[in-house]
């Protein structure tokens, strides 16, 4: 579940917070929260109601979401959004860390000059996949994210400037260190290293009340639903030993299964005015 493309963090830190709140708890509710509803669930992470109406507007006014009345002023998530979260929530909640027997999925693309923002969105999206470059229009990536890169092109517009090929590493050099030289690994170390210092102190707080939970696990799962993307899951061999990947992935999955149903209770509670 993730929308990076619709709310970039460095624009509005309160976006990510409201999509994922939308992503967790609107789907489940005929696509809707009213805006009271979000406000509070905003409120309850310590952000003032005015700040989050502002934040909704700016999401509307990106096409994110939809006003829409039932019975009270609400909100729904735009039909790309939708799609965008579904897609994201495999990559997020299941996502398997690529072996060395499912190959690489190579890009190849050409755009013509005079449709350069064409060019621009291939790019923003092939990042987004997890996408490493190894050659100017050459981008790489583990074989196993192959259905998710088909679908995701096809459903941008953009499959026709694009050649999906798959395969193996064949010749020549050492992979490991071409792996390096197409994924900045370090700057993912330290991503990971944030999340891990930020997050695992949650372990030592023991049982939560639901409204605890949800202060919790929302910022949580913003904080994380971006890494799946910038790591596309490559394979252990090829990565440094101790990978702290790992770890991260462990703790994010023990918070996940502890923290989502009394966060889900507490915001089902506000929602339907329980």
């Amino acid at each position: 579940m993730t929308v990076e493309t619709a709310a970039p963090a460095g624009r509005d830190r309160l976006g990510p917070l409201i999509i994922t709140i939308f992503g967790l708890y609107a789907r489940g509710e005929h696509n809707w929260l009213s805006v009271a509803s979000v406000v509070q669930l905003m409120a309850d992470l310590g952000v003032e109601g005015q700040a989050a109406r502002s934040s909704i507007s700016r999401l509307k006014r990106r096409g994110v979401v939809r006003a829409e009345r039932r019975g009270s002023a609400g909100y729904a998530l735009a039909e790309s959004t939708l799609e965008t979260l579904a897609e994201g929530d495999t990559r997020i909640f299941e996502r398997r860390r690529a072996v060395a027997s499912d190959g690489w999925l190579v890009v190849v693309f050409s755009v013509p000059e005079s449709e350069r923002e064409k060019r621009h969105a291939l790019r923003t999206s092939l990042t987004q996949l997890g996408f490493g470059t190894a050659a100017p229009g050459v981008w790489v990536a583990p074989g196993n994210l192959a259905v998710e890169t088909r679908r995701t092109l096809e459903r941008r517009g953009l499959s026709e400037y694009v050649d999906l090929f798959s395969g193996e590493h064949f010749a020549f050099g050492d992979l490991r260190s071409k792996v390096r030289s197409w994924w900045d690994l370090d700057e993912l170390t330290d991503l990971y290293a944030d999340f891990l210092r930020a997050h695992r102190p949650v372990l030592e707080v023991g049982v939560v009340s639901a409204l605890q939970a949800f202060r919790i696990y929302v910022p949580m799962l913003t904080a994380w639903r971006r890494l799946p993307y910038s790591d596309p899951g490559l394979p252990l061999a090829l990565l440094p030993p101790g990978w702290n990947g790992v770890t991260a992935e462990a703790l994010f999955e023990q918070l996940n299964r502890t923290l989502s149903a009394p966060a889900r209770e507490h915001a089902l509670g506000v929602i339907r005015g329980r």
